[in-house]
């Protein structure tokens, strides 16, 4: 593998880079991996998040400093970030970063259900945003997911861990799932990806834009996934393709077109990477208490005394939390209400990303959405899910629908009293603004309101929106003075293969107060379309048209909007077989005079078609009632006197009118013992499914607790090969002296010793913990043994000279043992042969 790149000034960020590591079981290996790699000059600061248990000290910074050629410190409290440093979080904290230091706090979930690498990463892309690097590692669970999804969706870096090297693959396979990582490496090649990176354009400049190249692009985009994104500002369009070109290292957006050809998958990152999806729960609190303050109470109130819900729009919905919160906003609002002044509520939330539609009708969230929301609407709206985090309440759910839309192409929703449609359109360029403001006008009631983002106005029409709360952006549907132009209808379909010439709009000879065009729409639909609804392959309605109260009521019980429920019972059997094979032969099927009652004078004509076209619509199916005017039925001639019905035909019928309503009360009798059979399923399902819970609750709290550990058992490991490798050391050391040592503890037994004493005391491996009055000795030194206790006592040296039985003399000298605490945990005795020394003192006498 080639060594990382080292950066020469022109590589280096021009403004602070922050890179924040997640790992947990498994994960000081890859740590050390990805720091020794690290340049010391990389000019990036890195912050590691690691799972540790809470009730004791860390080893962790200590053991990255081996292989870290950069400082490595605890991180503490309000500590500046500074460049070519690493921070690691201390044990039973939180790290988190705000205005350019750190911030570690205590954590507010209880141990088993904290998630401290997603609040890691969620802070870098919130206070670095394209400068923040998010990179996860070997660990159990999915902590830091949706971090890194954060960081994605601000413009910043991801990276996952191959799994295959993962000692633990959850979390990096659960990111990469999410589809939130841009590179997946291995720990010790990812430095020199990040740098590589970070070498690119700066993040507050904008990049050289290939126009050329960024319509190849966009055709291909349009060819593979049949949206068009030529109308988006091509400043973010080229600011987003430039850090996929930097992601892969390539020299050019043109090189990066040729690499999209031959890589549908590199397509569908690029599409989701255009696709900004930045939402959260609540998100600016002002503008939600402007809403359940003043907007909701008014349109409530309105729609109470006309009938009928209230329906909202939320375009651009991405997984569906400002959706939820509007449906929670509307609750709230409604609870403080009188019961006659109450309404429904009808959420359409729609988005082009068909994963985030996927995600969001889920309704599942990791627990990080805890803060978004409250300990007090978590309870409320949220239960807790048995794998970690939170799902919506089925109640909330029931009340949104979502569907993916192409709000640039596709038809609105329409008879709209609330639009959401904020930082949506601040990606468009000004000619898509300005073709869509008139449509969201057509799309609403007159009274409507439209809610905007922050940096987002409805440009210079003020006859459509009138400001009604200038600093949260809400507009007013305005319902007087002339329109700018027509409203142009999207419509989802394949571009034409020569130009298609339109009629050109004349000008109106009298100047009309209004826009008569959706008004006569409006009213055309409202006085001759036939009452009709749009229904799914299980019968579910999806859309109403007119009035549909003769036809379909809602059942009694929970609310439940399925077309097999809400017919009326004469229509039920043959509407069903109807629907069935309608859908299943794409075809369109007449029913006629059917009754609307047992009685028969009310008849009624359906229609069944099969929706083929648009494309988004297939597979769905539209049901039309039409009225069969009284003079229509069937008249009966009158009976001549001559002609007098047949005795046995008349019993005959009788005989089968009375078989079928036996049939049709047993039919009832059954569906009735089934709802009951199904009540108590559902009663015991929920009560293993509250079983469940509990369950999976204590397997989270057990694997938080076998993460710690395992972090745990790796620095101990760890240091147990350093004190392995110290011992080696030491013993390498004292044999190397060639001086015969002798280890015992307080009681005197013998606890370690060198070679060299087998010349001096006959010790084996097996005498290890024996006293030493029990060994074989050639020393003259009665009192070796007395000496020791001495020396415990009073902690003094003492050095004799002894001779031995074999005519040797040692130096002996004896010790106390002291511990780095200063403890004394024995005695050191060394002997130090002197024999030479005595011989020579000897000769030197007699001499």
């Amino acid at each position: 593998m080639a060594d990382a790149p080292s950066l020469s000034p022109s590589h280096k960020p021009r403004d602070l880079g922050v890179v924040g590591l997640g790992a947990s079981a498994g994960g000081l290996e890859p740590l050390e991996q990805f720091l020794a790699a690290v340049p010391a000059d990389s000019g990036l600061a890195y912050l590691v998040v690691q799972h540790l248990d809470p009730t004791r000290e860390t080893l962790l910074h200590e053991l990255l400093a081996r292989a870290c050629p950069m400082p490595v410190l605890l991180a503490v409290d309000g500590q500046r970030i500074e460049a070519d440093t690493v921070y690691v979080i201390p044990p039973d904290a939180e790290l988190t970063v705000n205005a350019g230091a750190l911030r570690v706090a205590r954590p507010a979930e209880p141990r088993g259900h904290r998630w401290p690498i997603d609040a890691l990463l969620r802070s870098l892309a919130q206070a670095f945003g394209a400068r923040a690097v998010g990179v996860v590692l070997s660990g159990m669970g999915s902590d830091g997911a949706q971090g890194l999804q954060a960081i994605q969706a601000q413009g910043g870096l991801t990276l996952a861990q191959t799994p295959e090297s993962a000692s633990f693959d959850a979390m990096p396979k659960s990111a990469i799932a999410t589809g939130g990582v841009d590179i997946v490496a291995l720990p010790a090649e990812m430095p020199a990806r990040i740098v590589a990176a970070a070498g690119g354009p700066a993040p507050g400049g904008e990049p050289v834009a290939d126009h050329a190249a960024l319509r190849r692009i966009l055709a291909l985009l349009r060819e593979h996934t049949r949206h068009d994104l030529t109308q988006y500002k091509s400043n973010t369009l080229t600011r987003r393709v430039a850090r996929r070109v930097a992601v892969h290292g390539l020299a050019s957006m043109a090189a990066y077109a040729e690499f999209l050809r031959a890589n549908a998958q590199e397509l569908d990152l690029l599409f989701k990477e255009l696709l900004i999806g930045v939402t959260a729960f609540f998100r600016d609190p002002e503008v939600w208490q402007v809403l359940q303050q003043r907007v909701l109470p008014e349109l409530i109130a309105r729609q109470a005394a006309q009938g009928g819900p209230l329906r909202a729009w939320v375009a651009g919905c991405s997984t569906g939390e400002e959706a939820y919160t509007l449906a929670m906003a509307f609750t709230e609002v409604v609870e403080t209400l009188p019961a006659d002044a109450r309404c429904e509520l009808q959420v359409f939330a729609t988005d082009l990303n068909a994963d985030a539609i996927a995600a969001a009708r889920t309704g599942c969230y990791p627990a990080t959405v805890a803060r978004d929301l409250g300990p007090q609407r978590l309870a409320r709206f949220f239960a807790e899910r048995a794998g970690g985090g939170y799902r919506v309440d089925q109640r909330l759910r029931d009340r949104v629908l979502f569907a993916q839309h192409d709000l640039t192409q596709d038809p609105p929703f329409t008879r709209l009293d609330l639009v959401s449609c904020r930082n949506l359109l601040i990606y468009f360029d000004a000619a898509l603004q300005k073709r869509l403001i008139p449509l969201l006008h057509f799309a609403m009631r007159p009274g409507g309101v439209l809610l905007l983002g922050s940096s987002e106005t409805v440009g210079r029409v003020p006859a459509l929106f009138r400001p009604l709360e200038p600093k949260s952006r809400l507009y007013r549907r305005g319902d007087n003075g002339s329109s700018p132009g027509p409203v142009v209808f999207p419509t989802a379909r394949r571009p034409a293969a020569r130009a298609t010439s339109w009629e050109t709009t004349l000008p109106p000879l009298d100047a009309s107060p209004a826009n008569l065009q959706p008004l006569a729409d409006q009213l055309l639909l409202q006085t001759f379309a036939p009452p009709a609804v749009l229904v799914n392959e299980a019968g579910d309605i999806l859309y109403i048209s007119g009035r549909t109260g003769r036809y379909l009521e809602p059942a009694a019980g929970k609310a439940n909007w399925n077309v097999h429920v809400m017919a009326q019972p004469s229509l039920r059997t043959e509407l069903g077989v109807a629907l069935r094979q309608a859908l299943q032969a794409k075809t369109t099927l007449e029913l006629r005079g059917l009754p609307l009652d047992d009685e028969g004078v009310a008849l009624v004509d359906v229609t069944v078609q099969a929706v083929l076209r648009p494309k988004s619509l297939e597979g769905l199916a539209m049901i039309v009632f039409r009225d069969v005017p009284s003079a229509t039925p069937r008249r009966r001639r009158r009976a001549r006197p001559s002609e007098t019905p047949d005795p046995a035909v008349a019993e005959e019928l009788l005989r089968s009118r009375q078989e079928m309503q036996a049939l049709r009360h047993a039919m009832r009798v059954s569906q009735e013992e089934l709802q009951a059979a199904n009540e108590e399923l559902q009663s015991t399902n929920e009560e293993l499914q509250a079983a469940n819970e509990e369950l999976m609750t204590s397997k989270e709290e057990a694997q938080s607790m076998i993460e710690e550990l395992q972090t745990i058992n790796g620095e101990l490991q760890s240091k147990l090969d350093d004190l392995a490798l110290a011992q080696s050391d030491m013993q390498n050391l004292l044999n190397s002296t060639d001086i015969a040592t002798l280890f015992l503890d307080n009681d005197g037994n013998v606890r370690r010793y060198t070679e060299q004493i087998a010349r001096v005391i006959h010790l084996r491996e097996s005498d290890i913990g024996r006293p030493l009055s029990e060994l074989a000795s050639t020393l003259l030194y009665p009192e070796l043994h007395a000496d020791v206790k001495e020396t415990l006592r009073t902690l003094a040296f003492s050095e004799k000279q002894i001779a031995t039985r074999d005519g040797h003399w040692y130096n002996v000298r004896i010790m106390p043992y002291r511990t780095l605490a200063n403890v004394i945990q024995g005695v050191v005795i060394t002997f130090v042969d002197i024999t030479v020394a005595k011989e020579l003192e000897a000769r030197l006498r007699k001499a």
